[in-house]
């Protein structure tokens, strides 16, 4: 009411302007004068600033509200940056005040990040060059001169109606009715307050109060104890919540929390949410947690939240779903958990619900929340040590896929800590629990002899358990799978596939996807294609949504097709690059071979940022064959060159023998008899396996013999070190050596064409859509390029091509 004029200059600022704050006092309607806004801008992202104290905090709440994730090796705020460039995105800050660094960090982005918009709401202003403020006034309280009438009036007899009094006589209470008013001084929420009291004692008998405070105050002591609790409680919890969550923290039936809820709504104590969810404005829960302060209703609050959540977790602790009602709910569970973790009484039952939750976050694939809750968890103090080793090696596993492969062995290392106050039977168990999940991170890595021999420690040590046994059997069967050795993986399936309980059958069915691979290898094509596509429908079945991905990804790889339907930007990293190297392979096999390159050189940036040795070798080799595609074979031969190395190095063989197909396709192309050689060796290298080779989008293949292999070359099934300097020397760089040496000699191709294009002053966002690459893999290329030609800026790059040129 009344703001019709605010909301025009708004938008109209808006339209003109990429930042603007509303300021004004608290209770004049700045939040809602936002959301009226933000309801005709098309895409917003809306963030609740009171809940951060921290940019950094503030920052991490922006990328979860955009849909958006730091990736290894980057830091928020550039992630934001990436985020935010080029999206027409209304970004919402309600109620940021007081955090420092806020103000010189939005204009940085404002800066740094195109086409996205922001708007504020604060009681105060930044101050920075590109923020343009308009300031809300109350709303305007007539006159003695004036007739008494207007929005300030109009609110006040309509919130009287919604708290069910009766008709107020404006001649009978002029008088009476102003000066409330102007005690107001037209701030709408104090208005509101006013009228919940007159709707409960009468005109006369409602004292003037030109403090937000005093009225929300003299509101309250008009409530019953009941309500009076219910109003405290939901102060001090500090977020929204259901019916089910307010039960349970009064300590009411469902039917009562109604009853209570619609008595504090009534009131304009609580606002209702479109989701149902009722919660607090700052100016009310600032009222209420000052009432709460000498009260219990901070430890009764929590003692309901802590009921609720130990209700909506699963009870086991190995066995959840995707699919678990408590997801939806997840940020509350986080909050429980953290509050209940900060105080020593309840720390032991804060552990036990983020460990309860995990089950289900791992198969949902939510990684990144995982990790957030259970180390705040663990940084809060020690648990009880089998659950504080079961977590933080939980923890460990979901940094690993969200920072990088090895960024998880700290928490191992925490997990081990724990463990060392357990009996001895009990510590050797999580030892071998701990050695698996470093047996993971090792094959993640491409460290496989490092990944087989902490999973035979774990075989050692972990004996008596059933479930490590499976599981670590299943690590061994992946690590054999790598390397090629087939019939070892083969005996280690019979083990894990046999009928396993309810809680690890999605065990047996990641060794059936692994089958599937094998099957594919050998070019058992309608095998690996049955056995991916009963791996995926049966983890679809029991909500496994990683395995069913993962299945689904080989079954493409093996039959083609669209696959799933997945939001691979909120996958974890080891599955999202599994996923994105299969998208690649497709637009590779469609024809489009541009994407192709740019989604395989995104993948290599990723894959060695994230420390995932085995999908940058992929990766670059579906670099090097997109570049036979192009027809430039000069340019994929150094990258066949680098797949060798590093296949050698893991040991993958069988990417080794497609490195030395792609190095032989390039040696018949030029008429050279070194293509025997070639073909000779990958074909030595498949032999023994039963692997086949198989012409790939713009490699040609033609089969070698073994017999051709030259000696030293490859032995036990290995491509030797000899091996690897000879087919180096045998078709290594030709490049001209006439060609006059200048500083951008040491730069790449890639890097080299982001150069000249940063030279013709493009953004990082203009040159990813040339190069069919994202702005993150630009951004790498740069850090690269200023490492090597000892530059700091994109202006002295910019300068050094002209100048070459």
């Amino acid at each position: 009411m009344g703001r019709d004029d605010v909301l025009e200059r708004l938008r109209l600022l808006l339209s003109s302007n990429r930042w603007v704050t509303l300021t004004g006092a608290p209770g004049c309607g700045k939040t809602l004068v936002a959301r009226h806004t933000a309801s005709s801008a098309g895409s917003v992202a809306w963030v609740t600033g009171h809940q951060h104290a921290h940019v950094d905090s503030l920052v991490t709440a922006c990328l979860d509200a955009l849909d958006a994730e730091v990736a290894p090796g980057d830091s928020p705020t550039l992630a934001l940056k990436r985020a935010l460039d080029g999206r027409q995105t209304l970004v919402v800050l309600d109620g940021v005040d007081a955090i420092e660094g806020l103000g010189e960090l939005l204009n940085d982005l404002i800066d740094d990040a195109e086409d996205w918009r922001l708007l504020c709401t604060a009681t105060t202003v930044a101050g920075r060059p590109h923020e343009q403020v308009l300031r809300l006034p109350p709303l305007p309280v007539p006159s003695s001169r004036q007739p008494l009438e207007g929005p300030a009036i109009e609110l006040l007899l309509s919130r009287v109606a919604t708290a069910g009094g009766h008709s107020v006589d404006l001649d009978q209470h002029d008088t009476i009715l102003r000066g409330l008013l102007r005690a107001s001084g037209g701030l709408p929420s104090l208005i509101e307050q006013l009228a919940v009291q007159i709707a409960l004692v009468g005109v006369s008998d409602v004292s003037p109060t030109n403090t937000l405070a005093d009225a929300v105050r003299a509101s309250y002591d008009l409530l019953d104890p009941a309500q009076q609790e219910c109003f405290r409680r939901l102060a001090v919890i500090g977020r929204p919540v259901g019916l089910d969550v307010l039960a349970d923290v009064c300590g009411v039936g469902r039917p009562q929390a109604v009853q209570l809820a619609a008595a504090l709504a009534r009131r304009s104590l609580v606002e209702v949410q479109p989701d149902g969810r009722f919660d607090l404005l700052p100016p009310m829960r600032e009222a209420g947690r000052l009432l709460a302060r000498e009260t219990d209703d901070a430890a009764k609050a929590l003692e309901g939240l802590l009921t609720w959540a130990d209700r909506v977790v699963p009870k086991a602790v190995n066995a959840g779903s995707a699919d678990e009602p408590f997801l939806s709910q997840l940020a509350l569970v986080d909050s429980t958990v953290r509050q209940a973790c900060a105080a020593d009484a309840t720390r032991a039952r804060g552990y036990a619900i983020a460990n309860r939750a995990f089950p289900s976050l791992s198969s949902a694939m939510r990684a990144r929340e995982a990790l957030d809750m259970m180390d705040a968890a663990l940084a809060s103090g020690d648990g009880p040590p089998i659950i504080g080793s079961q977590l933080a090696r939980r923890a460990g596993i979901c940094a690993s896929e969200v920072r990088g492969t090895y960024e998880g062995l700290r928490l191992l290392d925490r997990a081990e800590e724990h463990a060392s106050a357990l009996d001895s039977a009990t510590r050797d168990l999580e030892l071998a629990r701990n050695a698996a999940i470093r047996a993971e991170m090792h094959l993640d890595a491409g460290d496989l002899a490092a990944a087989r021999r902490d999973a035979e420690r774990t075989l050692a040590l972990g004996g008596g358990d059933p479930y490590v046994i499976r599981q670590v059997r299943r690590t061994l069967m992946d690590v054999c799978v790598s390397a090629g050795d087939f019939a070892e993986a083969e005996e280690l399936a019979t083990l894990i596939v046999d009928s396993p309980p309810a809680d690890e059958l999605w065990i047996a069915l990641s060794a059936r996807t692994l089958q599937a691979k094998i099957a594919w290898e050998q070019g058992r094509l309608v095998e690996a294609a049955s056995l991916a596509t009963f791996a995926r429908t049966q983890a679809e079945e029991i909500r496994e949504d990683r395995i069913a991905l993962l299945a689904d990804t080989v079954h493409r790889m093996v039959a083609g097709g669209p696959g799933l339907r997945v939001d691979t930007e909120a996958l974890p990293w080891a599955v999202r690059l599994v996923v994105q190297l299969q998208d690649a392979r497709q637009l590779l096999a469609e024809g489009d071979v541009s994407r192709a390159a740019g989604r395989a050189a995104d993948i290599v940036v990723l894959a060695d940022s994230s420390k995932l040795g085995r999908d940058a070798v992929e990766a670059r080799l579906l670099v090097a064959d997109a570049l036979m595609a192009l027809g430039e074979p000069a340019q994929a031969r150094p990258s066949y060159l680098s797949v060798l190395r590093r296949s050698v190095e893991v040991p993958l063989p069988l990417r080794a023998a497609d490195a030395l197909d792609g190095l032989a396709a390039i040696a018949a192309e030029s008429g050279t008899a070194a293509y025997r050689s070639l073909a000779g060796a990958a074909e030595a290298l498949r032999v023994g396996r039963r692997a086949v080779g198989r012409e790939r989008p713009g490699v040609p293949y033609a089969a070698g013999s073994a017999r051709d292999c030259p000696t030293g070359w490859v032995q036990a099934g290995q491509l030797t070190a000899a091996g690897v300097a000879a087919v180096t020397g045998l078709v290594g760089s030709q490049e001209s050596a006439e060609q006059a040496p200048t500083p951008l000699r040491v730069l790449t191709r890639a890097e080299r064409a982001v150069a000249e294009l940063v030279a013709e002053g493009l953004t990082s966002r203009q040159i990813a859509e040339q190069l069919f690459v994202s702005p993150r893999t630009v951004d790498a290329h740069l850090s690269h390029i200023f490492r090597k030609l000892e530059i700091a800026s994109r202006a002295k790059l910019a300068a050094l091509m002209v100048e070459i040129a």
